[in-house]
């Protein structure tokens, strides 16, 4: 897989709380001259970003970022408003401490919210559940949620985790999601290779800051 086709499925991430704006607009050009899939920002450069890059790549910013246990309805303002600011694609982050406190329904309930209020945008919703986090058996259960929420992807990590995407887990997604669901593998990609690995095992998308340089 020749890297041009590898960074046209890569979201450009830059998520570091000391990126300032002169950074962002560098990943924003690089984004745009390697033909990348979106840049992935802060919510607060959301705006700036639209306007500075138009139409010529989409912008993704995350939202619950990047514990997830801020509430369903600062969740759903915060996608909302992104939306309006720009975003055409927004990566949340789930509610860890219910899935380990087994509150799994309102885990399911706020990734609907989330997804019906960016879907009623235009935009796309990707799903962040923090694989290195959760057990095998919390991980099905957290694909066939995100399956029924109608979530447009599932992704693995945030990057601000202990540990990253891992091979064996979009293996995992891969047999677990519903075919409409997508995976995007993030954390700790740093290579060409690592990248390619992803993507031969399922992964559509890939979350990296270091591949095109």
């Amino acid at each position: 897989m020749e890297i041009t086709k590898i960074l046209s499925k890569c979201d450009h991430t830059l998520l570091k709380q000391t990126a300032t704006w002169e950074e962002i607009k560098e990943i924003c050009d690089d984004g745009i001259k390697y033909g990348c899939a979106s840049v992935c920002i802060p919510p607060c450069f959301v705006k700036a970003t639209k306007e500075y890059c138009g139409d010529k790549i989409p912008v993704c910013t995350v939202i619950g970022f990047p514990n997830g246990y801020s509430t369903t309805a600062t969740k759903v303002f915060e996608a909302k408003d992104a939306c309006d600011n720009g975003a055409s694609e927004i990566d949340m982050v789930i509610n860890i401490n219910f899935v380990k406190s087994g509150r799994y329904d309102e885990v399911y309930e706020e990734i609907k919210l989330i997804a019906d209020a960016v879907h009623a945008k235009g935009a796309l919703l990707k799903v962040i559940i923090e694989t290195c986090d959760l057990t095998e058996d919390e991980k099905i259960r957290l694909c066939k949620i995100v399956s029924d929420a109608k979530a447009d992807f599932i992704k693995t990590s945030t990057g601000f985790g202990s540990a990253g995407a891992k091979v064996e887990d979009i293996v995992l997604m891969k047999k677990n999601i519903s075919p409409e669901v997508r995976i995007k593998a993030a954390g700790g990609i740093r290579t060409e290779e690592a990248a390619k690995e992803m993507l031969d095992n399922g992964a559509i998308r890939i979350g990296a800051s270091k591949l095109g340089n």
